[in-house]
Order: C-alpha cells, then sequence, then structure tokens
C-alpha cells in the first residue's frame, strides 16, 4: 500500500520518499504505535516526515535560524551598551561589534549555501509535479480515445521532462549541508520519537558514549551500591541495543534494603539520565494501596461506577508516557490483589484498563522498592558475605511475595547499609546542592574539614541510613546560615567559610571577625 501511494506523496510535498523510510514506517509503527491500526499509521507517519522536510526547505533552516537570532540579540544589547557613559561600556562596545560583525559573515556565508541548495531541490520537484500532470492527461487522453495525444505524449513530452529529471537528480544527488530532500527510516525514526516520546532512532555517537559510562553518571548522585548501579545500567543498554525481549518490560527489578539507603535516590538518577528530568518517572506510593477496593484505582473503575471515564492511575500514566520508569514504592505495603495486576505486567507487558484500552509495558523499567528483611541486612552487612546475606533476605520476601510474582522478576538487588566514607560523599552530593542555592543569591560557601567531620559524625546512623545526614545538615549548617542571611551579615558576592572553633559552628567572609552561630533548637 505504501509502495502505491509513494509517488503521490513524493509529488505533493516536493521530495524523495526511499524505500527504507516505507519499511520503516511499517515496522516501527507496528512495534511502536499500539493504539492506531496499519495501514493508517504508517501512512500518516510517511506524511508526516515528508512534510517536516518540506517545511525544513520552504523554511530557514534551524542553524541560520539560531544565527539570526543570536544576531537580533546582539543588536539589542549593543543598543542598550551605547546608552552608558561607563568606561567599561566603551571596551564592551568594541567587543560586542566585533563579535556581530563575526556572526553577520557566517549568516550570510550560510545564506548563500542555502539559496542554492535551495534552487537545486526546487527544480526537481517542479519537474516531478509536471510529469505527474502529464500521466494524468495522457490517462484521460486514453479514455478518451484520443491517440495522437497519446503518442504526443506518451513519446514526446515524457521522455522530455523523465530526462530533464534524470539532470535535476544528478545535481541534487551532490551532498547538501542545510536542506535534506529525501525521507529515510531515520526521519520516519524521529516523527516516531516524536509521537511516542521512545527514543528509536539511531543512536549519536554522543548517546552510545554516554550508555557506556552510565554506571560513572548514576555513581554521581548513588554513592556505593555498586550491584543495584550494574543491574539496572545493563538493562537500559539492552533495551537500547535492541537485544531486550520486546513482550516483556525493558527491565524489571526489586530493589530490598533499609530505609536511607538510596533506592529511590536510584530511580531518580535513572530517569535523570535517561530522560533529563526527574518528572519522568511514574511514581507510585504502594502504601496508598492497602485496602482491597483501592486496587481498581490502578486500572480504573469498572463500568457503571464513579469515575470510569477518568481511567487507571497506573494505565493512564503509561498510556501517555510509554517510555517511562516506573517506580513502585515500598511495595510491601500494598493489598496482595495488587500483586495479581502486576503479574501480567511482568510477564507480557501489557494490562488492559477500565475501559478496554491496551496499555503497553514494553518500554518501561519497573523498579520496586521494599524494606522486607531489612533488619538481616543490618546484622550480616559486610563485603565478604553478600551472597549469604541475599540468601537469608530471599527468604524472607519469599514468605510474603507469592513465588509466581517473583520468578516474574529481572533481578532482586540486595543494597547495602552505609558505611561512614560512604556518609562522607553524600554529605558532598547534598552541600553541593546547598552551594547552588547559594550562588542564585550571589554566595559561596567553604566548608573546613573539621566541619565536615562534625557534620559526618552527627549524619552517620547505620539503622536510618543518609537520612540522618540531611537532617544534621540542616540543624548544623542551614539554620544558622538563613538566619545570618536575613541579618544581612554577608554582602552579594561574599564567599562564607564555616568552621569549628572550641567545639562551636562560626562563619566568617573574607577579612571578617568570625561570627559565632547560636540557634535555639
Amino acid at each position: 500500500i505504501l509502495r502505491g501511494l509513494k509517488e503521490r506523496y513524493e509529488v505533493h510535498h516536493g521530495v524523495d520518499i526511499t524505500d527504507s523510510a516505507i519499511i520503516a514506517a511499517a515496522r516501527l509503527s507496528q512495534r511502536y504505535i499500539t493504539d492506531r491500526q496499519l495501514p493508517d499509521k504508517a501512512i500518516d507517519l510517511v506524511d508526516e516526515a515528508a512534510s517536516r522536510i518540506r517545511m525544513e526547505i520552504d523554511s530557514k533552516p534551524e542553524a541560520m535560524d539560531k544565527l539570526e537570532r543570536r544576531l537580533i540579540q546582539l543588536k539589542i544589547e549593543r543598543e542598550a551598551v551605547k546608552k552608558d557613559t561607563d568606561p567599561a561600556a566603551a571596551k564592551q562596545l568594541e567587543l560586542l561589534g566585533d563579535e556581530i560583525d563575526k556572526v553577520e559573515r557566517e549568516f550570510a556565508d550560510l545564506e548563500e549555501i542555502w539559496r542554492a541548495e535551495k534552487a537545486s531541490v526546487q527544480g526537481a520537484a517542479d519537474i516531478k509535479g509536471e510529469l505527474e500532470q502529464v500521466k494524468q492527461e495522457l490517462e484521460a487522453a486514453r479514455r478518451a480515445g484520443d491517440l495522437t495525444r497519446m503518442s504526443e505524449l506518451q513519446y514526446g513530452r515524457m521522455p522530455e521532462l523523465e530526462k530533464q529529471l534524470e539532470v535535476a537528480s544528478a545535481t541534487e544527488s551532490a551532498e547538501t549541508v542545510l536542506l535534506r530532500n529525501k525521507v529515510t527510516d531515520e526521519e520516519i525514526a524521529e516523527v516516531v520519537s516524536r509521537w511516542t516520546g521512545i527514543p528509536v532512532s539511531k543512536m549519536m555517537e554522543g548517546d552510545r558514549e554516554k550508555l557506556l559510562r552510565m554506571e560513572t553518571a548514576l555513581h554521581e548522585r548513588v554513592v556505593g551500591q555498586d550491584e543495584a548501579v550494574v543491574a539496572v545500567s545493563y538493562a537500559v543498554r539492552r533495551s537500547r541495543a535492541g537485544l531486550s525481549d520486546p513482550k516483556r518490560p525493558n527491565g524489571s527489578f526489586l530493589f530490598l534494603g533499609p530505609t536511607g539507603v538510596g533506592k529511590t535516590e536510584l530511580c531518580k538518577a535513572l530517569a535523570d539520565f535517561l530522560f533529563d528530568s526527574e518528572d519522568a518517572m511514574v511514581r507510585v506510593d504502594m502504601s496508598e494501596f492497602m485496602e482491597k477496593h483501592s486496587v481498581a484505582r490502578l486500572i480504573g473503575a469498572p463500568p457503571g461506577y464513579v469515575g470510569y471515564e477518568e481511567g487507571g492511575y497506573l494505565t493512564e500514566a503509561v498510556r501517555r508516557r510509554p517510555y517511562s520508569l516506573l517506580l513502585l514504592d515500598e511495595v510491601e505495603k500494598a493489598h496482595p490483589d495488587v500483586f495479581n495486576i502486576l503479574l501480567q505486567v511482568l510477564e507480557d507487558g501489557r494490562l488492559t484498563d477500565g475501559q478496554g484500552r491496551t496499555v503497553d509495558f514494553r518500554n518501561t523499567v519497573v523498579v520496586m522498592t521494599s524494606n522486607l528483611g531489612s533488619h538481616l541486612i543490618q546484622e550480616m552487612a559486610g563485603e565478604d558475605n553478600y551472597e549469604a546475606m541475599k540468601s537469608a533476605v530471599m527468604e524472607v520476601v519469599g514468605t510474603h511475595f507469592r513465588p509466581e510474582f517473583i520468578n516474574r522478576i529481572d533481578e532482586t538487588v540486595v543494597f547495602h547499609p552505609l558505611a561512614q566514607e560512604q556518609i562522607r560523599g553524600i554529605a558532598e552530593i547534598q552541600l553541593s546542592g546547598l552551594r547552588e542555592r547559594l550562588a542564585e543569591r550571589d554566595l559561596e560557601l567553604a566548608i573546613s574539614a573539621g566541619f565536615m567531620e562534625k557534620l559526618v559524625a552527627a549524619g552517620f546512623d547505620p539503622v536510618y541510613g543518609a537520612r540522618p545526614l540531611k537532617r544534621a545538615i540542616q540543624q548544623e549548617l542551614e539554620n544558622p546560615l538563613a538566619q545570618q542571611i536575613l541579618a544581612g551579615d554577608f554582602p552579594p558576592g561574599a564567599l562564607v567559610e564555616v568552621d569549628i572553633e572550641a567545639g562551636q559552628t562560626v562563619f566568617r567572609t573574607a577579612g571578617t571577625d568570625p561570627t559565632v552561630a547560636e540557634i535555639s533548637r
């Protein structure tokens, strides 16, 4: 069907559609666009990809548009600086003038290339349109039985236009810099990615490098927990390399460990790594599904019940964002009937909501967190007996969850309790967040080694993980710092040094006496 329509779309949009694009449209639409039927969805893919290329030809290319915006921005800045009488303004004016000249030259060069390429592409498109018109006239002459007109068109006009098209296509086939005039499988994949949010386009070199160093990127936010980081990294790489089972989620994990060791933080870091935003994570707090009747909220109320039109909490979130990280937090607190629903998600990557729509979970990473067996993890902590600790914890997990549920999970990861050295690493991460917030107020923060030791000692608790550290930073640093900022003790641009003197926290700026932090707790 697509091959039959190809010529019409080529004439309509004035671009070439390759056979690889047609195959990609049929395959990718079948795999990723689950809420529509073939051939409609494949035809729409080809149509949209071709229209995007046509719009690029008709309007200015993105590179030129960026330069033009930059030029306008610089000229506005130059007009504003002209009004200043400050000696520094003259220097700034000179720099702006040089920058404007440079951007104008770049823009002029690109514009020349663009006009030449556009003329070349347009020539072939016009000939194709004329050829299509001649074919229609030939068909009309055949129906009317006008043999003279038929021979004139078939042996005179058509060969002439085909020869012109061959010459124009040969000229056009030279490598273009700014314009694309062919729809390939890459353009089809871009449209699928835009529709679904699933990155199905070919990986650029930067993406490959990013995926290969995924563990390093996750460890910037999650301290320790090597087994968990490696497990989720391999799941994502399998998915992006196209090796994961197409009928199951990209990965399903059960994270076990005591409170505050980084289970939820790893999920946030993974969502940020994959989608550049923590908001891309679909988070379901399973403590909200402790009652039997609340299970229906996951997939939506059945017909005739209140809320039927709204859809399910879980199914609707994944239907709108099929490529996402699904976090089921504190999963052991949910009613046992919830796990019956999750069985088919983990096995077949699909779930039917209350309205009868099938929701596709095949492009999600499913992560469940639990505190089951955390007392055993505390007792058996240590690198040497990790496997023994995991076996003991899995016995507890086996008594709580049904075997058919545990059997469908790709990997169960037991998190280690945090050691004091790891608390130091977490303190650095949390203080970097505080430094960013202070930078917005034009302040810098320097922490002495003594104060860092005090923070780590106050924030270390093997039972509660990293959460006491957050409280220690609030009480020992943020509370007195907020009081002094509001009192106006630190001018804009100041470097705030935090130290310990005689057991007390002191704040000082360069060249000033230390201020002792006195906070009523």
